[in-house]
């Protein structure tokens, strides 16, 4: 497959039929959703506001990739692609790309005159820097797909060629900003990765720079006047407002004070009144890549959590639909079990665990389990994950629900770097989180479940401790497999086997409400939605 960006651009510039006729139809498909075909001539100038909530812990996409980190550090960095909404890829830091026959040699073009923020040229030296030591070394999911590779090879200052072991379909999906966010070698190579200086100040390529942190208020990015695209971005720069009380989040969107919101940032219950606002606009769409599913994150390594009778009986013992229906307003859909329903190689044919507390009292029985006087059988700490008052009231309602089967739950909570350190290092019991799938299960899905990737520090792995070398086996032979009947048997099997051992308590399928002022144009493009560039962003008078 090989994308001709040239093509494309005479094709818009100069609505060529006939050139279009001479183009591959995975170039036509780029073509198809390419910002660029905005009806309207864009404008340049203008000060974007977009909340971000909670406060990143900090900015530095190769060290931290939780939601808001994405949402501002994918203006500053960028991956070698990004993708649509059919999941396409797409040219970002790459201009164009081969894929052998065999399936094992990944070659990648870099666009030209790309430069790091500090004036540096950006290279291949930097892609290999980034894929072959940094991210194996920092990121949950760089290190099982880059691993992966034999050799990671600069041909030249403008080519890449990424040679793997064996066949893994899953690996044109992995270069989007924050799988894949590109480092600068010469900031970063030989050093402390996590304690280098320069992550108080993050560089990247993107058309964004970073201008100043004012904690605990806005993060400010202004114009990258270098950025290889020429007039590109059209913003003169981005204020990413902190603003911790949804109240107040909702009356700076209903105000026109924040023109965009995203994931949480909106809590569900104001949802049904700000989409009839008429200076607004909501969508679900651009979240296509991330397929976000909510779980229980349960620590294997505490008593009695390592019994998977004792995991069981917390799914019999919350009513999924109504935490969809009450606390998420009906945004998601009550999952079947590890992979997302709009990903590739769901199967619904597993063990469901229908609310029943009869069912989740007869399984603390079994284990023995019995209600003390005060009518407790056991004691757990629950540490919602500090994203909104949403999360706060899941945590209120899991505290009811488990005590009505006799399981006392202690309500611990923390900032957002609080929560992550806790929970990469183990040092909690049960959590609220979710977490991405990335359009293959190979990429998004086995990194939470497979031995390898238990991973201290490391947040977003395997933080459960939880291990069995027959998904270890599966995970491992579905990622090779070329035959995608094959890889669905093998997908399957695994999804079974998951589901009867409960590694965590699968809660959702997240839709997100993302609410955009009318007066912004092309946000929230691509199935990278509010985390990619937005370097064709624009903002008009009215």
């Amino acid at each position: 497959m090989k994308h001709r960006l040239a093509a494309i651009h005479r094709l818009v510039a100069g609505g060529l039929l006939a050139t279009a006729l001479a183009l591959p139809a995975a170039a036509l498909a780029v073509l198809s959703a390419a910002p660029a075909l905005a009806q309207e001539t864009p404008v340049r100038g203008g000060t974007m506001n977009i909340i971000v909530q909670p406060e990143p812990p900090l900015l530095v996409l190769g060290l931290n990739q939780q939601g808001p980190t994405q949402t501002v550090a994918g203006k500053i960095y960028q991956g070698l692609l990004t993708y649509d909404q059919k999941l396409n890829p797409m040219p970002s830091l790459a201009k164009s790309w081969t894929v052998s026959p065999d399936g094992l040699t990944y070659t990648f073009k870099l666009q030209e005159n790309v430069k790091w923020h500090d004036g540096k040229p950006f290279t291949a030296k930097d892609v290999v820097f980034t894929t072959s030591k940094f991210l194996v070394e920092t990121h949950p999911r760089g290190r099982a797909v880059f691993s992966r590779c034999s050799s990671i090879t600069a041909l030249d200052d403008q080519t890449v060629e990424f040679k793997l072991k064996e066949p893994f379909p899953a690996f044109i999906q992995a270069f989007e900003v924050s799988s894949a966010p590109m480092m600068p070698a010469h900031i970063y190579e030989g050093t402390d990765y996590r304690a280098n200086p320069a992550n108080a100040t993050p560089i990247g390529t993107g058309p964004f720079k970073f201008k100043e942190w004012v904690k605990g208020s806005y993060i400010h990015l202004v114009r990258n006047d270098d950025y290889f695209k020429p007039g590109q971005p059209y913003l003169d720069g981005i204020y990413f407002r902190v603003i911790p009380d949804g109240v107040s989040r909702a009356l700076a969107l209903e105000s026109g004070q924040v023109q965009q919101t995203q994931y949480s940032d909106v809590e569900p219950f104001d949802v049904p009144r700000l989409r009839q606002l008429p200076h607004l606009e909501m969508t679900t769409k651009g979240y296509e890549f991330v397929a976000p599913m909510s779980w229980l994150e349960i620590n294997h390594r505490v008593k009695p959590l390592d019994d998977k009778r004792f995991r069981k009986a917390i799914a019999h013992a919350i009513d999924r639909t109504f935490i969809r229906d009450k606390i998420w307003f009906g945004l998601g859909r009550v999952p079947t079990g590890p992979i997302n329903s709009v990903v590739k190689f769901h199967d619904p044919k597993v063990t469901v665990y229908e609310h029943s507390p009869d069912k989740a009292k007869q399984l603390l029985d079994e284990m023995g389990l019995k209600p003390g006087a005060d009518g407790t059988r056991a004691t757990v700490k629950v540490m919602p994950m500090p994203y909104g008052e949403t999360w706060s009231r899941l945590g209120e309602y899991l505290k009811q629900a488990l005590g009505k089967v006799g399981v006392k739950v202690v309500l611990e909570s923390t900032d957002a770097g609080g929560w992550s350190q806790r929970v990469a290092n183990w040092d909690y019991e049960i959590t609220t989180n979710f977490l991405y799938q990335y359009g293959d299960p190979a990429l998004g899905v086995a990194r939470t479940y497979i031995s390898d990737n238990i991973r201290k520090g490391v947040m977003f792995s395997n933080t459960m401790g939880y291990s069995n070398p027959k998904v270890d086996e599966l995970f491992a032979g579905a990622a090779r497999e070329i035959d995608p009947a094959k890889r669905q048997e093998m997908y399957s099997e695994v999804q079974r086997i998951l589901t009867d051992e409960v590694p965590v308590v699968w809660l959702l399928e997240m839709e997100f409400p993302t609410f955009i002022d009318k007066r912004v144009k092309n946000a929230n493009t691509t199935a990278i939605g509010v985390n990619d560039t937005y370097d064709d962003v624009y903002m008009t008078a009215k």
